[in-house]
């Protein structure tokens, strides 16, 4: 049976961390003059070299903590904390600032960097995967969780293929409103990652 509560906790948190609405009109800073074939290439690419770097953290990142010994509740705890800083870059507008100063340099191909690393699959973004796949161990909660992760990815796609239009639709008021609202999700579900690390460790301990 699928669980729709675990669902949706990992789309809204991979959504928000990602922030496809976000990375839309830096993609179209990155690929300014860049003609529309090559321009879908890069989208392309950048998106499947962010997905293989969050399915290999999905699937060996909670073996790599346990050999260097940091338990899955501890680094819930870190994990929320980390996200919640993001949340508070994403409230404050720091995030997107940081964004945007990583577009000055002239880059040939933007994929890989800084598309897919940081932007994609930036250190909230893996920290995340890890999160969602220890907090449902097993077969079927990797599969979800990197289901999710595709869907997200897909959905960044789509937005970067369209971003011109979105940036004219929306416009610089309409797209900081929207990530002010995701900053104020991503703060909800940082501070949960944290209680339910914290709720883990009383076991622990005994």
């Amino acid at each position: 049976m699928i669980d729709t509560a675990f669902l949706i906790t990992a789309f809204v948190t991979m959504f928000v961390v990602i922030d496809p609405i976000g990375l839309a009109p830096l993609f179209v800073a990155l690929t300014q003059g860049v003609p529309e074939r090559q321009r879908r290439r890069i989208a392309l690419r950048a998106c499947a070299i962010g997905m293989s770097i969050l399915i290999a953290f999905a699937i060996f990142g909670e073996a790599v903590l346990g050999f260097i010994g940091i338990s899955m509740p501890a680094f819930r705890v870190a994990g929320g904390i980390l996200l919640f800083i993001t949340a508070l870059d994403m409230l404050f507008e720091r995030r997107t600032k940081r964004r945007e100063d990583q577009t000055e340099e002239d880059y040939n191909d933007p994929s890989v960097f800084p598309l897919a690393i940081p932007l994609i699959a930036g250190p909230g973004a893996i920290a995340s995967v890890i999160l969602l796949t220890g907090q449902k161990p097993g077969v079927e909660g990797l599969a979800l969780v990197l289901a999710i992760t595709a869907l997200v990815l897909g959905v960044c796609m789509i937005l970067f293929l369209a971003s011109s239009l979105l940036e004219r639709v929306l416009g610089k008021t309409g797209i900081t409103v929207v990530t002010r609202l995701l900053g104020m999700l991503l703060a909800a579900l940082s501070v949960q990652f944290v209680l339910d690390g914290l709720s883990n460790f009383a076991p622990l301990a005994g």
